[in-house]
């Protein structure tokens, strides 16, 4: 399977369990439907570019790195965005999502197919 197909399938189950660990917040445990399909396409997003990423450098140290640095990113970018009360969920939602891209980058790294060299 190429590293970019790779990424997205993982992302996207990745994401799942992402949007899951929003129910170890009781605040937002209303809203957890939203979250899941949010994270999910988080998910999705951080595993196309990381597979993308993951096609043109084959090295796992820089894989591991990019990989948490979207996650990151893509996390703040979400985080930023206050919950229905006025609150940040900072740490909530910024943990998961880079743990999520650095194992989106490792599975990328080592399980996806290495591209063709023409």
């Amino acid at each position: 399977m190429s590293k970019p197909v790779l990424g997205i399938i993982l992302g996207v189950i990745l994401g799942v369990f992402d949007g899951l660990t929003a129910w170890f917040t009781p605040e937002v445990r209303d809203a957890l439907a939203g979250i899941v399909m949010g994270s999910s396409f988080k998910g999705l997003l951080a595993g196309l570019i990381i597979g993308f990423y993951s096609r043109k450098v084959s090295d796992m140290t820089k894989g591991l790195i990019f990989g948490g640095i979207i996650g990151l990113a893509l996390a703040t970018l979400v985080a930023a965005m206050p919950g229905e009360n006025g609150e940040h969920y900072w740490i909530e939602i910024m943990i998961p999502g880079t743990i999520v891209g650095i194992i989106l980058g490792w599975a990328t790294q080592k399980y996806g197919r290495p591209s063709i060299a023409r």
